[in-house]
């Protein structure tokens, strides 16, 4: 008896994916839950995993083709189910305990592995049912670094060298090319880009913030806020509370358009932009206004980390009713940030800088921020705008009045 191996339903916002990698061969013996192939798509990378035990009698999906779900990707013969039973005897401690294919890793590991030139198969993996991680592989290739070096040996005395013609290249240079697929994250988050802005009336309007007493207070309560929540404070935690607080204020840019309908959202998901390898990802701290700073924190360490490792679920990708996005810490003095549709306002913070001010008659240098709103002019007017960003301006300049907010 045989069974196919379908695409899975992920979840209800994807509809298609790419064959990454199959972990395992034609012919090969295969045990009931064993992942059998990587798939991605542009949310998540997911396994797929054998439904029962047997042998993978044939691959109908090669690597890098596009499937949707129910597609088929193989087959698996149950008849000879047999053949996967894991032998009970032991390996001896010096054999390898596997094959790279079969070792369960993430995407992020398998890149860095190839490019360290790492075995998967010799590699502790510390993530979930022992997942090797990027960090797991990076450690490894560390470790497998030369632990010392034999001592420098006297330099030779120089020997005259004849002069030698200097070898210059043509005039054209090196003009080779190279051609990229780009992957399921890289093209969705092309497509809707591209639809934000054909689909929403985006206007941006910015202001500065002095972030003096924000500055002060982590300097005095970074330790003891370390030591008691295991994570430091930064400032986005700041701008999260400050947004909610705005938001309640001018409700409307915490609203999407359905039809010709605005729907007002009281409660408050809010996105925090994360890079990683494969691309930006909008994952969501859900009823931000709930948590505490070292919630706040941890949560977007958390996802940072994720987001690398290739771990984040389609859970935390869903939803969102405003975004918040630093490209300040890529060194970025401003921008315009683009919406993350169907929400109708995303703020956008970036690098602080020592600025002369006037303050109370008087130049004083201070670490100044600009900060940018981009909302959807079509619900939001453009003096709400101004007043919602000069809201969170002066909830940031004053963070005391967050706890009363």
């Amino acid at each position: 008896m045989s069974s196919n191996i379908l695409v899975p339903e992920v979840g209800e916002s994807i509809v298609d994916a790419r064959v990454a990698k199959w972990l395992r061969k034609e012919g090969d013996a295969v045990a009931a839950g064993e992942p059998l192939v990587e798939l991605e798509t542009d949310k998540i990378d997911v396994e797929v995993s054998a439904p029962h035990a047997g042998v993978l009698s044939r691959i109908d999906r090669k690597d890098g083709e596009d499937v949707k779900v129910g597609e088929v990707l193989g087959v698996l013969d149950e008849s000879a189910r047999g053949a996967a039973t894991p032998s009970a005897v032991p390996a001896a401690a010096d054999e390898p305990k596997d094959d790279a294919a079969r070792t369960r890793a993430t995407p992020a590991a398998r890149k860095a592995a190839q490019a360290n030139d790492v075995d998967l198969a010799r590699v502790r993996g510390s993530g979930d049912a022992g997942r090797v991680m990027r960090r797991d592989v990076e450690k490894a290739a560390g470790a497998s670094e030369p632990a010392a070096q034999s001592p420098p040996q006297p330099p030779a005395k120089a020997k005259p060298v004849p002069p030698v013609a200097e070898d210059r290249q043509s005039p054209e240079g090196d003009r080779t090319e190279e051609r990229v697929r780009m992957s399921k994250r890289r093209a969705t988050i092309a497509r809707r880009l591209v639809e934000a802005q054909s689909t929403a009336a985006m206007l941006s309007t910015f202001n500065e913030v002095d972030m003096t007493a924000v500055m002060a207070l982590r300097e005095r309560h970074k330790q003891a806020f370390k030591d008691r929540h295991g994570v430091s404070l930064g400032i986005a935690s700041f701008f999260v509370k400050a947004s909610i607080g705005a938001l309640r204020g001018f409700p409307r840019i915490n609203a999407e358009i359905q039809g010709d309908e605005m729907v007002l959202k009281h409660y408050y998901d809010i996105g925090v932009a994360v890079g990683a390898s494969e691309g930006l990802v909008v994952p969501v701290l859900r009823d931000a206004d709930r948590m505490t700073f070292a919630g706040i924190e941890k949560g977007i360490r958390e996802f940072a980390k994720r987001a690398e490792d290739g771990t984040l679920s389609l859970a935390d990708l869903k939803g969102g009713t405003f975004t918040i996005t630093n490209g300040g810490v890529f060194g970025s003095l401003l921008s315009t940030p683009i919406l993350n549709p169907p929400q109708v306002g995303i703020l956008g913070l970036h690098k602080i800088q020592d600025r002369p001010m006037a303050v109370n008659g008087q130049v004083v240098v201070r670490p100044m921020m600009y900060v940018a709103l981009t909302y959807d002019h079509r619900i939001v007017d453009g003096a709400e705008a101004v007043r919602f960003l000069v809201r969170v301006k002066e909830l940031v300049e004053d963070p005391g009045a967050l706890l009363l907010d």
